[in-house]
């Protein structure tokens, strides 16, 4: 006997819930059109509102800089190479000083309160007498929201830290360390100008022309600076010592030699029974040179050697572009700022609308 097969079709329950969605969005649909003027009111008063904000932002002049790294070869191949110093010299050539800033560790270091730090408290340019810092205070109107604080309007940028008492040093401390947070935040950009390539850019960003230029210039001037100086001070204080060493041995060996010479003016006509008197000192102070000259001769070698080796291990940085008046300004447009103002505020109050009715739809289910 043959089992009599039904055809599958769609459930009533399903088609009830697919009918049900269709309403609600039509529903919604409804609801927010109904609600176009109010939209349209919202919108309005956004593109007015960004309008006003195009007219009272403060444009910001743009000081870009890019360059080019290019660190020296592996230095543990240079290291290698300085083996005879080390077992002649006893230098201790340790690890890899180079490897501290690899690849594109060189931008935390524009990130640093340290070199932060310093750069505030460059001059704005070599015949100014104004510090970067308190072009800063000037431009942000800092000392205006000081005006209660009288420790804080009498701080001496130019003072050295060291002589100002304990709770001054620490103010002075706690002022600059913001400042360079406030920077590294809201002024200072520092990045790859394209992941694929090895040019690196620095920008600063300020509504001051003279502070964008000033200060990116000396930030860069003093990160390359330390960063050629960090990379090459390993070789450089071996070849310090090298050349420690080889003035010792060249004073060692020029009294061996003076030493023979006198020995021989002291004795011009020694009684041949007594040569021992004469050829004894001679010959120790002859063999001390010698010594001395072979030893002076390796050492020689060696400082060459250390001296290639550093110029190897020297990165080169390259300046590919500087900033230079007058600066790019970036503002946003008054047609920028109706666009943006209008579609902020009108997405916001659709945002709104919708948590409304939604509210209100819940509310009246649970009742």
């Amino acid at each position: 006997m043959a089992i009599e097969q039904t055809p599958v079709t769609v459930s009533e329950e399903e088609e009830i819930s697919v009918k049900g969605l269709i309403l609600k969005f039509q529903g919604w649909v409804r609801y927010l059109w109904s609600k176009w003027l109010v939209l349209l009111i919202a919108g309005a008063l956004g593109g007015v509102a960004g309008l006003a904000y195009s007219f009272l932002q403060k444009p910001q002049y743009i000081a870009s800089t890019t360059f080019v790294l290019e660190s020296g070869p592996d230095s543990r191949a240079n290291l290698s190479r300085l083996a005879g110093v080390a077992a002649m010299a006893g230098l201790s050539l340790g690890g890899d000083v180079g490897g501290i800033f690899q690849g594109g560790n060189i931008n935390e270091l524009y990130l640093s309160r340290a070199m932060l730090a310093k750069t505030l408290l460059s001059d704005v340019h070599p015949d100014s007498n104004q510090l970067l810092i308190e072009r800063f205070i000037e431009y942000n109107g800092i000392r205006d929201e000081w005006k209660d604080r009288p420790e804080l309007l009498a701080l001496d940028f130019r003072a050295d830290p060291a002589t100002l008492d304990p709770d001054m040093r620490r103010l002075y401390e706690g002022v600059i360390t913001s400042f360079a947070n406030r920077i590294r935040n809201e002024v200072l950009t520092v990045g790859k100008l394209d992941n694929n390539l090895s040019i690196n850019k620095v920008e600063v960003a300020s509504p001051d022309e003279v502070f964008s230029k000033s200060f990116n210039e000396n930030l860069v001037k003093r990160v390359n600076e330390f960063y050629v100086q960090t990379k090459t001070k390993k070789s450089t204080e071996n070849i310090a010592i090298l050349e420690a060493k080889v003035d010792s041995v060249r004073e060692v060996m020029t009294g061996a030699i003076f030493a023979a010479a006198r020995i021989s003016d002291a004795t011009p006509n020694l009684n041949p029974t007594r040569q021992t008197q004469r050829i004894v000192p001679a010959q120790e102070a002859q063999f001390a040179a010698e010594a001395n000259r072979t030893m002076l001769s390796q050492l020689l070698q060696n400082l060459e050697v250390a001296k290639l080796s550093q110029m190897q291990e020297q990165p080169l940085i390259q300046l590919v572009d500087t900033p230079v008046y007058p600066l790019p300004v970036e503002r946003i447009g008054k047609v920028k700022g109706v666009v943006m103002g209008g579609f902020l505020l009108g997405f916001l109050t659709l945002l709104a609308l919708i948590g409304r009715k939604w509210y209100q739809c819940v509310m009246s289910e649970e009742g």
